[in-house]
């Protein structure tokens, strides 16, 4: 494996490779995240892995036991997540590097960390809320495209990312579908200075979740992967099973109608989230009926489990050989 890729990304956080382990449920833990940071990269879990803050301060101090690297925290920054603020006020104590925000305006985040010096990158879908967390002052962008695991974006990455370099000057962050050096290579020429990879680390020895879920990856197809409501109220990308089939993929209608309510709006959100956040528990941590599995449709690209520093070394590899072809060429 080749010592290092150099763009504006890693010299931001002075790490040798230009990819972020996605912040997964219940997936991305304290060895994960640090296991990605030693290997090059930049791990990130969400706070809300966590039942509470303090546990969520604990699994930071274990990060930082594990690794010495750069690693990320997402934070869910909109009114439905109570815990927003306590969870801010960790990373602003521990001085995480690296905050990425979903969900909801990044004002005080941003303030916040860049009080002590850390960094920002704003999940977004569109070039409108690009351009606003730019103006806010976030120091890049995760490119949330179509064929992401989790909250997917609407816009193939072949058009968000480039169309997004036409229009603003912070680093962008490729994210949808990505498992592959060739994928890394194809990114960066398209303008993005890293990528996010979420799904090809669930197929890793690491990820302490149900093999059945592994599995499910491996022989699943990128036609497999479709969009639910039913577990945030917002269209999630899961793998397609039996028990997603028969609970179907739309909201009801009275859900609905609550959602368009600005009194009620808010409520609701909080009960689907929390429904749908249980049921992806069950299927993540152990075997079960109900299986719920989110997943991108990089599935088709993932056909075993590996170490992560292997899964690492294989994509880095690869970005090489595609670079070289191309010198060649």
């Amino acid at each position: 494996m080749q010592n290092t890729i150099t763009t504006p990304f890693t010299k931001l956080f002075d790490c040798r490779y230009p990819l972020i382990a996605g912040p997964m449920f219940l997936v991305s833990d304290p060895p994960l995240v640090a296991e990605v940071s030693e290997a090059g990269g930049i791990g990130a879990m969400p706070s809300l892995n966590w039942r509470t803050s303090e546990q969520f301060q604990k699994a930071i101090h274990e990060v930082k036991k594990l690794t010495k690297q750069p690693f990320a925290i997402n934070l869910i920054v909109n009114q439905a997540n109570f815990r927003c603020a306590k969870d801010l006020e960790v990373c602003v104590q521990e001085k995480v590097p690296l905050v990425i925000t979903s969900l909801g305006s990044p004002k005080e985040t941003i303030k916040r960390m860049h009080a002590i010096g850390s960094k920002v990158f704003c999940d977004v879908t569109t070039l409108e809320y690009a351009k606003k967390v730019e103006s806010l002052g976030a120091d890049g962008v995760i490119a949330v495209s179509s064929g992401a695991g989790g909250h997917a974006g609407p816009i193939s990455p072949l058009v968000f990312i480039p169309y997004l370099k036409r229009h603003i000057k912070i680093p962008i962050v490729a994210a949808g579908g990505i498992a592959t050096g060739t994928q890394l290579f194809a990114a960066l020429a398209l303008g993005a200075s890293a990528v996010q990879i979420g799904t090809r680390f669930i197929a890793s020895n690491e990820a302490k979740v149900d093999e059945l879920y592994k599995k499910a990856i491996l022989n699943s197809k990128p036609e497999d992967i479709i969009l639910t409501k039913k577990i945030s109220g917002t269209p999630l990308s899961v793998i397609k099973t039996p028990y997603v089939e028969k609970i179907g993929t739309e909201l009801s209608w009275i859900e609905q109608k609550l959602l368009k309510n600005p009194k009620t709006k808010k409520y609701v959100k909080i009960m689907r989230n929390w429904i749908g956040s249980e049921k992806l528990k069950k299927a993540i941590l152990g075997p079960t009926y109900t299986a719920v599995w989110s997943a991108g449709q990089g599935v088709g690209l993932i056909d075993e489990i590996l170490p992560i520093k292997e899964i690492i070394s294989k994509i880095i590899n690869e970005y090489f050989e595609n670079a070289n072809k191309f010198k060649q060429s």
